[in-house]
């Protein structure tokens, strides 16, 4: 087996991964593991973070699964508790999971905003505050917060409470940098095009011309899938992006590059 290079490698680092059951959480929870670091995981799905907890194990690697409701600040907290008994340290957070619910602004239900906005931002704001106080006084940590590109461009189709959320969570990246940076924690974002999952399937089925729609903006010639995600936070998550910190990085096959009159080349999948 190839020697995986020393800026890659994550032995001795723990890592705290929310949205750990399936899609990109289970993904990146993984690749961590695969590249030697420990792990807390987290999910609302009991028996789909055991599962990924067991995959972890098989890697040879420690890790606590937590289930947990990412959208309450309490469960937040006492995760951060339940890591600083197990571990001691965190070196990088990968938040993932977040609330969606999709709705007409003019129907928008204010309790379903604040819910989605205090899911999305505020608690996830907390996860970022727990982590980023651990590693400022470790002088050294990596967070990742997982938006969209719908959250510095506009989706449509009802996604309006979500993009303003995921909107707020790459300035919060941003602002994060500012502040932290100099203090040892980056902070960058990823933005996932459409990644397919259990709900984006779902939605598919229900509206069979909806695929098309989205692959007439993806050059790349496919949709994304959870596994793509594992090169760029595994570069974020290590020595290998020391210098990266701030950045809102496309993971969209293109989508953002390409402007709504272009036409993709030939596919290529």
């Amino acid at each position: 087996m190839m020697q995986m290079h020393p800026l890659f490698d994550l032995s001795g680092r723990v890592a705290l991964v929310t949205g750990a059951a399936q899609g990109m959480g289970r993904s990146t929870a993984l690749v961590y593991a695969e590249a030697g670091a420990d792990l807390l995981i987290c999910d609302m799905n009991h028996d789909g973070v055991e599962a990924t907890a067991a995959q972890i194990r098989a890697l040879g690697r420690r890790v606590l699964p937590v289930t947990a409701d990412i959208t309450s600040i309490e469960q937040i907290r006492a995760m951060f508790a339940q890591l600083d008994a197990e571990f001691g340290r965190i070196d990088v957070l990968a938040n993932i999971a977040g609330p969606s619910k999709l709705s007409m602004p003019e129907d928008v239900d204010l309790k379903d905003m604040e819910y989605v906005l205090h899911g999305l931002l505020v608690a996830r704001f907390c996860a970022c505050q727990e982590a980023g106080r651990r590693m400022l006084a470790a002088g050294k940590g990596s967070i990742i917060n997982v938006s969209s590109i719908g959250g510095v461009t506009a989706l449509g189709r009802g996604n309006f409470m979500y993009s303003v959320g995921m909107g707020g969570v790459a300035q919060m990246t941003r602002e994060l940098s500012t502040e932290w940076s100099g203090r040892g924690v980056r902070v960058n974002a990823i933005l996932p095009a459409q990644v397919v999952n259990p709900g984006l399937e779902q939605r598919m089925s229900e509206d069979p011309t909806l695929e098309a729609m989205f692959l007439r903006g993806i050059p790349r010639g496919r949709l994304g899938r959870p596994d793509d995600i594992q090169g760029l936070a595994l570069f974020l998550g290590s020595d290998a992006s020391d210098w990266i910190t701030g950045a809102i990085i496309p993971m969209d096959g293109g989508n953002l590059a390409q402007n709504a009159g272009g036409t993709a080349g030939p596919r290529k999948v």
